[in-house]
């Protein structure tokens, strides 16, 4: 009986019309976002983070009468880049999750070049640091604009990829805050790390999450 009057009911609900069954996708599409972290604007706002705080406090530690010890900064631009780089693998696993084929795979090769991009970087910049070639300031100096070269190209990757200016746009503006800092040398790189860096991840994560409520 219970069975018969569940049959009955289901036929005697009409078919939805292409306009409700479109807005009924694109309301689980929102719901499905939502739940995997509302794409990459969290993690553009972890970087924002890390770089205003975190560079911005070395800045004022290395000023001539600062009465801060240098390692304090270094202490906290460490956590805050770990913290920033734990919200991006976490998010970008959480992102991943139900998705297959094509997509995860350029995904999957997007997130490894990551990887492999920064692995190649350090054991370059390292090579250069045994070497004795550089001073202690040069040093911030390399690792500062290089570091963001390559976080610059490969947003320039990603824009092209997914076909996301926004995402185009940040890289392109990376590269040149990373070229900026060198030209600008110690201690004022950290300043420009701060405002241009730092305020180029903050703009990307308002106008993600700006998209994110427009959808």
């Amino acid at each position: 009986m219970i069975s018969f009057v569940a049959m009955e009911d289901e036929s005697d609900t009409p078919p939805m019309s292409a306009e409700e069954s479109l807005s009924l996708i694109a309301q689980q599409n929102r719901k499905m976002r939502r739940a995997l972290g509302g794409g990459p604007a969290r993690i553009l706002a972890a970087w924002a983070i890390a770089y205003l705080i975190g560079w911005g406090f070395t800045y004022f530690t290395v000023r001539s009468g600062s009465a801060v010890q240098g390692w304090i900064a270094g202490v906290v631009v460490t956590v805050l880049l770990v913290t920033a780089i734990a919200v991006t693998m976490f998010y970008g696993i959480r992102q991943s999750r139900g998705i297959r084929g094509r997509s995860r795979k350029i995904g999957s090769m997007y997130g490894w070049s990551w990887t492999i991009g920064f692995g190649g970087l350090w054991v370059i910049n390292f090579s250069v640091m045994k070497a004795g070639a550089l001073p202690p300031e040069q040093v911030s100096v390399l690792w500062a604009g290089s570091s963001l070269l390559v976080v610059g190209l490969l947003y320039l990757a990603g824009g092209m990829i997914f076909e996301d200016w926004m995402f185009y746009g940040l890289g392109g503006w990376m590269i040149v805050t990373a070229a900026l800092s060198v030209l600008v040398g110690f201690p004022t790189l950290y300043l420009v790390l701060c405002l241009c860096g730092g305020g180029g991840f903050l703009l990307g994560s308002i106008v993600f999450f700006a998209r994110e409520l427009r959808r």
